[in-house]
């Protein structure tokens, strides 16, 4: 019984949280909404409010939020980056969240369909991205594969975590270090659209690329707010 009331009340304070951040920071930048996730909510609720709103990519950046005035730092860093990657990768959706960056490609720009090698136009819009990866060092990167859910849960989950792997091998071949970079495969677990259409499938057909700080960066970032 102890147990379920802690559960609970970590999960009114995580929708609580989410509450107050989808309600009251519309007029906020995405540099002060990452302060206030952090200074607010802190790491350990934001990856649980990620979790249970079913979404690695966005659990991966709340978790991982430092706040405050170094949530700031950080923040103003990944607003510089994901300006960059808009202008020099056009296949790609960037979007700014807290102290990280989600870039989406819809899987027909990668893949052709049930396939796992990249396409030509995909190499194209990987190299820039990676020039940018290299361009800022201080980051690290979860690549995340998501499939519709047309076939077995098994061949799913193989296809999405494949996919991934593709794209992060392709990004280690333009010189970014491998140890930055990590990946997950997630099926038709993560939907964002409705898959009874074939709207919806084919934005479920997607990679997401979350650009997180790594330590150095943090350092920096705590040391500038001291």
């Amino acid at each position: 019984m102890k147990t379920l009331k802690i559960k609970i009340a970590t999960l009114s304070l995580a929708l609580a949280t989410a509450g107050i951040l989808g309600s009251g920071c519309n007029s906020l930048t995405k540099t002060q909404k990452g302060a206030a996730i952090g200074a607010g909510a802190g790491g350990t609720v934001g990856a649980f409010i990620g979790k249970a709103a079913g979404n690695t990519a966005l659990g991966a950046i709340i978790g991982g939020a430092v706040g405050g005035t170094a949530g700031a730092f950080i923040g103003r860093n990944m607003d510089r980056q994901a300006a960059e990657i808009k202008q020099t990768v056009p296949g790609a959706t960037v979007t700014r969240e807290g102290e990280g960056i989600l870039v989406k490609f819809d899987s027909g720009i990668l893949f052709d369909t049930d396939k796992a090698d990249l396409k030509p136009a995909a190499q194209a819009n990987l190299q820039n991205l990676a020039k940018s990866l290299q361009n800022n060092q201080n980051t690290n990167i979860l690549i995340v594969g998501h499939t519709d859910d047309t076939g077995s849960d098994s061949h799913n989950q193989d296809l999405s975590v494949r996919r991934a792997e593709s794209v992060k091998s392709y990004i280690v071949a333009d010189n970014v270090s491998g140890s930055r970079l990590t990946t997950s495969g997630k099926g038709e677990s993560e939907p964002i659209a409705d898959n009874t259409t074939a709207a919806g499938r084919a934005q479920n057909r997607r990679v997401e690329i979350v650009i997180v700080a790594n330590d150095q960066m943090k350092q920096q970032a705590k040391q500038s707010a001291q």
